[in-house]
C-alpha cells in the first residue's frame, strides 16, 4: 500500500499537480482505501489542527516583516552600508550581496524573499560594473540560501513543529554555520573577482562608513532586538516574529517615513500569498502524516535501516544522500513536512540529536534551492537577472560547493554547530 501511495504521489507531482493538492489527494485515497468513506469526516479536523499550531504563526509574521523591509527603504540602507564596508575590495559588490543577504536573513527568514528583495537592487548594479549576468545571479542566489541557516529561519520553524525540537535551539545551532558559510562565499567571490579582473567599487572612507551606518542604524537594530529577545528568553520565536513586524512598521513608517498605505497593502498581499502556499502544504501533509503514523510506516523504515547498520555516521550519510535527492524535486517546506515525520523514529532510534539533525535537514534543502529542476531560489534570481538557469548553475557550482562543505562539516563535526546550544541551553 505504501509503495502504491509513493508512486501515485510521484506521478501527480510529475504531471505538475500542485504539491499540496497531490498530498491531499494521496491522503484521501489512502484513508478511503483503508477506512472507507466513513473515515473522511475526520479529514477536515486533521487538516485544521495540523495547520493551526501556535509556532506556525511565526511564518506569516516573518514573511510580512521581510516584505515591509523591502518596501520601506530598510533593504536599500543595508545595501548602502555593506557597500561602504566592502566596496574597497576587488569584487566588493559581490561581497555586498553576501553580507546584505546575511543581514536580511536575520529578519525575514526566507531565502526567496531575500533574493527577490536584494536581487532587484544588486543584480542590476553588478551588471553595470561589468559582472556577468550569470555570476551576478549565482552569488545573489547562493548567498540568499544563508536565510535557511541564519536565524530566524522559516524552514527551521517548520522542522521544529514537525519534529518537536526546540525552535530556539535550532536558531542558535544555525549561527556559526551561517556565518562560516557567508565568509567562505566571500572568499570564493574574491578569488573569482581576481580571476575576472572585476573592479573595486570605491575607496574605503571612514566618514562614508559612518554616514551609511547612521542611516542604516535603525535597520541594523532589527536583528539585535528580534534575536536578542528570542535568545535572551524574553520572547518566544513566535512572539519574536510579531516583534519583527512591529519594529519594521515603526522603522519604515515612523523613522524613515517611506512606508505608505499603498506599500503596506502590497506587503500584506505578498505575505498572504506566500503564507497560503505554505499553510496548504502543512494542512495536506498533516492528513497524510496521520495516516502514515497509523499504519506505522516511519517505524518500519527505522527498523529496516537499523537492521542494515546502527552506525550514526552511516545513517547520517544515507540521510544526506536521501535529502539531497529530495531537494532536487521538492520545495524545502514541502520536503520538511513530508519527510521529517517519516524519518524521526530512525533519528530517535540511532540516538541522533534532533536539533543537530534539523540543521542537517535545512542545509540539504538549502542546497536543493540551488540545484535544478526545482531550485526555487535560483529560479527567482534567474528571473530577476533574465539569465539562463543552466548557465547560472555553472557559475554557481563554487558557491554550491561551499554549502556542501558546510553540510559535511556540520554533519560529521557536530560540536561545530552545537557548541552554542550546549553552552547556553544544556
Amino acid at each position: 500500500m505504501t509503495v502504491i501511495l509513493v508512486l501515485l504521489l510521484l506521478v501527480l507531482i510529475l504531471v505538475n499537480v500542485p504539491i499540496a493538492v497531490a498530498l491531499g489527494l494521496v491522503a484521501v485515497v489512502a484513508i478511503v482505501a483503508t477506512g472507507g468513506l466513513a473515515a473522511l469526516p475526520n479529514a477536515g479536523l486533521l487538516m485544521f489542527s495540523g495547520s493551526t499550531k501556535f509556532p506556525l504563526i511565526a511564518i506569516p509574521l516573518f514573511i510580512l516583516a521581510g516584505a515591509i523591509m523591502n518596501r520601506s527603504g530598510i533593504s536599500r540602507r543595508l545595501v548602502a552600508f555593506a557597500s561602504a564596508v566592502f566596496g574597497f575590495i576587488r569584487g566588493g559588490l559581490s561581497m555586498v550581496s553576501i553580507s546584505a543577504s546575511m543581514f536580511f536573513a536575520e529578519i525575514s527568514g526566507s531565502a526567496v524573499a531575500d533574493v527577490a528583495a536584494l536581487g532587484s537592487i544588486l543584480i542590476p548594479a553588478m551588471r553595470k560594473r561589468g559582472y556577468s549576468r550569470e555570476f551576478a545571479a549565482a552569488v545573489t542566489s547562493s548567498s540568499a540560501t544563508l536565510a535557511v541557516i541564519i536565524p530566524p529561519s522559516i524552514p527551521m520553524i517548520l522542522y521544529g513543529v514537525m519534529s518537536g525540537a526546540s525552535v530556539v535551539e535550532l536558531f542558535v545551532a544555525g549561527i556559526l554555520p551561517g556565518i562560516a558559510g557567508g565568509f567562505l562565499m566571500m572568499f570564493v567571490a574574491y578569488l573569482w573577482a581576481r580571476r575576472a579582473k572585476l573592479p573595486m567599487e570605491e575607496a574605503f572612507r571612514l566618514g562614508h562608513v559612518w554616514r551609511t551606518f547612521r542611516e542604516a542604524g535603525w535597520s541594523l537594530l532589527l536583528p539585535v532586538v528580534i534575536l536578542g529577545g528570542i535568545f535572551g528568553g524574553w520572547v518566544t520565536a513566535t512572539e519574536g516574529a510579531g516583534l519583527a513586524v512591529v519594529a519594521a512598521l515603526l522603522i519604515g513608517g515612523v523613522v524613515y517615513r517611506e512606508l505608505t498605505v499603498a506599500k503596506l497593502r502590497k506587503a500584506i498581499l505578498e505575505c498572504g500569498h506566500q503564507t497560503a502556499v505554505v499553510m496548504l502544504l502543512v494542512a495536506a501533509s498533516a492528513l497524510l502524516g496521520d495516516f502514515l503514523t497509523e499504519v506505522r510506516v516511519p517505524q518500519q523504515i527505522a527498523a529496516s535501516i537499523m537492521e542494515i547498520t546502527d552506525s550514526k555516521l552511516a545513517i547520517l550519510a544515507l540521510l544526506n544522500l536521501f535529502l539531497l535527492a529530495v531537494g532536487l524535486f521538492l520545495h524545502s517546506a514541502a520536503a520538511i513536512i513530508l519527510v521529517v515525520p517519516v524519518v524521526m523514529p530512525l533519528i530517535q532510534a540511532a540516538g541522533i540529536d534532533p536539533v543537530h539533525f534539523g540543521l542537517i535537514v535545512t542545509l540539504n534543502l538549502g542546497i536543493g534551492q540551488q540545484t535544478p529542476p526545482v531550485a526555487s531560489v535560483l529560479v527567482t534570481a534567474c528571473s530577476v537577472a533574465r539569465a539562463d538557469i543552466w548557465r547560472v548553475t555553472r557559475a554557481n557550482l563554487w558557491f554550491i560547493a561551499v554549502l556542501v562543505a558546510i553540510l559535511g562539516f556540520v554533519t560529521y563535526v557536530p560540536g561545530f554547530s552545537m557548541a552554542l546550544v550546549e553552552l547556553f541551553y544544556r
